[in-house]
């Protein structure tokens, strides 16, 4: 991939991406304990778009209060949020990348002395002290993540992610595992689905064809199976209300977890599909040049990019200047990191990191 090829990208709604380069939305605990958006969040994410990432992903934002998942974390749940993300979403655009802001609630995952009470989930789950919500409640967060998406379009952001991965409150829907209802929410994968595509189909309709649409999903762990997730796939594209599908896979190279699909790579079984007019990203260990060059040759629209985007603010110019670049070897030091634009208490979050902080 080269600067002066044209590298662009459009999806269906009409946005267009100018690289396919994506920075993959990304716990930061920057902003503030209300919701509201910080400086540190604003320098953090406009440094990656100024650097020429193609579209920048802000963090996981909460959809509602008691689905916040971690310190610090940017909310678009009231109306009292929209002065910060008309800040950063022109922000973000100033520089040429499209602004895309990530709708999440983590249900069970929210720590309760965060929330300063008991978690909620799609079903009772002793394990993490949550209870499941009642079908006013699911009806309630379903028009809260609809809500927050039309905040996102009054903020100027260019469109959204629904965030339905990584164990969250739409994965615990999904899960199998996790989901025990026995309700329209329940029970078989179009049951369990329902609140996805509810939700999915409800901001489309509210923010019209021209908003950009993704969702996020991740097809292992948290009872994820993966022939259930490539099942919602399918669904996304044959119904084409969706611009695109942001595949997590931890590790875009490995096998699969579960033997009896070991016939091909986890992102083969992705990759095999016909995604038709929607667009398809996936993360996972994507670091440097040659990785990227990779996903793309193996028919992937554009790459999400974490670890590298957070040591280089400027990984898709490097690399478009040179497709054999590799990123600085990690550990770095805390003064490295903040010239690339993290803040104190992001820096103290990434030591969770094993080895990325000297």
């Amino acid at each position: 991939m080269s600067e002066k090829a044209d590298n662009s990208l459009t999806f269906s709604c009409g946005a267009k991406m100018p690289n396919r380069f994506m920075l993959a939305p990304m716990t930061n605990c920057q902003s503030h304990e209300d919701g509201t958006l910080s400086d540190d969040e604003f320098q953090w994410l406009t440094m990656r778009a100024k650097g020429g990432f193609g579209l920048t992903m802000t963090c996981a934002s909460h959809v509602q209060a008691i689905g916040k998942g971690f310190p610090g974390q940017l909310g678009i749940f009231s109306d009292k949020h929209i002065e910060g993300h008309k800040r950063l979403a022109a922000g973000i655009k100033t520089h040429g990348s499209l602004a895309v802001i990530q709708l999440h609630h983590a249900g069970m995952r929210s720590p309760q002395d965060i929330i300063n009470g008991q978690p909620v989930s799609v079903s009772d789950m002793k394990k993490y002290n949550a209870r499941g919500l009642s079908i006013a409640e699911v009806q309630q967060l379903k028009t809260d993540f609809i809500d927050a998406a039309i905040r996102a379009q009054q903020s100027g952001y260019d469109g959204v992610e629904v965030h339905g991965a990584h164990g969250y409150i739409l994965t615990q829907f999904l899960s199998s595992d996790i989901n025990s209802r026995s309700d329209n929410y329940g029970g078989s994968l179009k049951n369990r689905a329902r609140l996805l595509f509810e939700i999915t189909n409800g901001i489309r309709q509210a923010c019209g064809p021209k908003f950009l649409l993704g969702v996020r999903l991740s097809p292992e762990r948290f009872g994820m199976q993966l022939k259930e997730v490539k099942t919602i796939c399918q669904r996304f594209i044959d119904e084409g209300q969706i611009d695109f599908l942001d595949i997590s896979l931890w590790d875009c190279f490995k096998m699969p977890e579960e033997l009896d699909h070991q016939n091909q790579s986890l992102l083969e079984h992705f990759t095999s599909l016909d995604f038709k007019n929607i667009k398809l990203t996936v993360a996972g260990k994507i670091n440097s040049g040659y990785d990227v060059q990779k996903i793309l040759d193996a028919r992937v629209d554009f790459v999400s990019i974490g670890r590298s985007g957070i040591l280089h603010h400027d990984f898709p110019k490097q690399v478009m200047a040179n497709p054999n670049f590799e990123p600085t070897p990690t550990p770095v030091s805390e003064d490295y990191l903040h010239n690339e634009g993290l803040s104190d208490t992001f820096v103290k979050y990434m030591k969770r990191w094993p080895d990325f902080v000297a």
